[in-house]
């Protein structure tokens, strides 16, 4: 199932407000890396956007409710897992991560117990509408699944670890189903995690965000209440995420009280714990079907504190793209920046030797055009050195500029032409929406201009539009209207939010 049409980008959160989760003795956070919610693209009269900080909660007070995972999540190195969070109300905390050998989460590792103390301080001076928090590790004890990760873990970890972890596990040690082995332990200061490439600097970062999923049920009406807690993102490096702190989130975790329906994989991981840990159902494996447009399902936030929205288009006849990318300031993409435009071409996919599941190919990027949204984007571009980005002293608010003649924009990063080495999936949700994964960009903000850069995860997924014609691609999206001025230059006109509503509730229908 598809969208009728591709969904516009509209100004996202229209009713912001904080969110108080409720009171309780416990509550537990389980990773998901959801599918696209069907109220997350575009807000109606029966679905709100709702995000919120952690900032206004008492320290004593519940951090979440339980939730419930419904993919497998994919980190940088590769690593394949699932999580299980728990909060306490004195501030204590038990986290479970389970990690596995497969991008289905089915066959299991090992598996990861954290206990420790979390304590919310204030809003986020880096990254807007975030919660900054200290966390403290009491002890980390790892359960391993098979005689293979026992080995594997155990020698990491002896070979480098410092004097106290050395002999961690001794060479003939048998597996023993069930033990749990400490690797961290704050009473006797021993610490073991780093060979396992271990941090929970996720806690350091913290968000809460609150929206409405309408009733799917033709017989349902109304909507749904969803929470949803974001933490802190895990650096592309493998040696730089041990001192990382994060600007950017990880996928949401979604509270079991108040979480996205339906899910499959619910009660697998409700019952699991580090003994036990969660194999979730079989996912057929799909071909990589490009053609056709996507669209980002939600505001999504990148490290370094910027916030975006993506629509693309591929044509798979002559392997060409086209790809729009709308810059704001704020984390509910109300207030624009600028938009970029670039396009290209790509070469044919082939299967990922490193990311099971995963499909690599080169994009290169050949053309682009840039259209500042705001005074200060046009005072920088304007003030970039000639010859650098565009028309020297010619840029101004909602006109578009081609960049290609200036080889790029200097001023914002862009090179031209450019080559970048990727990685791509699809996947269909539960209701057989398709989903597209890109490369997680670099954490750095460098960019995988070449193929040991390639990324080993995916960013948020976006969304397949039913086929888009030529036309309506080559203009951006439902939010702008399209306007000659008086050269001849389009400028781009906002539309009252108001129509976007009303195209929401006409055009995107889930059911």
């Amino acid at each position: 199932m598809k969208c009728k049409v591709c969904p516009s980008l509209p100004q996202f959160g229209s009713n912001a407000q904080t969110v108080k989760p409720p009171q309780g003795s416990h509550h537990v956070w389980e990773a998901l890396i959801h599918d696209a919610a069907p109220s997350s693209a575009l807000l109606s009269p029966l679905s709100s956007r709702t995000p919120a900080a952690l900032g206004g909660i008492s320290p004593r007070s519940a951090v979440a409710q339980r939730c419930l995972p419904r993919r497998c999540e994919v980190r940088p190195g590769p690593e394949f897992l699932t999580r299980s969070y728990l909060f306490y109300t004195n501030r204590l905390f038990k986290a479970l991560q389970f990690y596995y050998w497969d991008p289905s989460c089915r066959d299991p590792s090992y598996s990861l117990v954290i206990k420790g103390k979390l304590r919310l301080r204030q809003a986020s001076w880096i990254t807007r509408g975030a919660t900054e928090a200290d966390y403290h590790l009491h002890k980390v004890g790892i359960v391993f699944h098979s005689p293979k990760a026992m080995r594997e873990v155990a020698s990491r970890i002896n070979q480098t670890s410092g004097e106290g972890c050395r002999g961690f596990l001794p060479p003939g040690r048998s597996w023993a189903p069930g033990a749990l082995y400490e690797v961290l332990s704050a009473k006797t200061e021993r610490d073991c995690t780093a060979a396992l490439g271990f941090a929970m600097h996720e806690l350091s970062l913290v968000r809460v965000e609150r929206r409405f999923q309408p009733l799917l049920q033709p017989q349902q009406s109304g909507s749904r209440l969803v929470e949803e807690l974001y933490l802190g993102d895990i650096h592309t490096d493998w040696g730089e995420r041990l001192h990382y702190r994060p600007t950017g989130y990880q996928r949401p975790m979604q509270s079991a009280l108040h979480h996205v329906h339906p899910c499959p994989a619910c009660v697998i991981i409700s019952r699991a714990d580090e003994h036990h840990p969660p194999v979730l159902p079989a996912r057929a494996a799909l071909p990589m079907q490009l053609s056709g447009s996507w669209v980002s399902t939600h505001c999504e936030v990148r490290p370094a504190v910027l916030f975006l929205t993506r629509y693309f288009t591929f044509h798979g006849s002559n392997h060409s793209w086209e790809g729009h990318y709308y810059h704001y300031s704020d984390p509910l993409c109300r207030q624009p920046t600028f938009t970029i435009y670039a396009s290209g071409h790509y070469t044919q996919g082939i299967p990922s030797s490193k990311v099971r599941g995963g499909t690599e190919l080169a994009f290169k990027v050949t053309q682009a055009r840039v259209t500042p949204m705001d005074q200060v984007t046009v005072v920088m571009l304007n003030s970039s050195e000639p010859g650098s980005c565009g028309l020297a002293g010619s840029w101004s608010a909602g006109v578009e500029q081609d960049i290609t003649p200036t080889n790029g924009c200097l001023a914002l990063g862009i090179k031209l032409p450019h080559t970048e080495y990727e990685l791509f999936k699809t996947e269909q949700d539960t209701q057989e929406r398709s989903l597209l994964y890109i490369g997680e960009r670099p954490t750095d903000g460098s960019s995988p201009d070449s193929p040991d850069k390639r990324p080993t995860s995916y960013q948020a997924p976006l969304i397949q539009c039913a086929a888009a014609s030529e036309e309506f691609s080559n203009y951006i999206s439902l939010k702008y209207v399209g306007r000659k001025d008086a050269n001849g230059i389009t400028a781009l006109k906002p539309l009252p939010v108001a129509f976007l509503l009303f195209i929401a509730l006409l055009f995107l229908r889930w059911d």
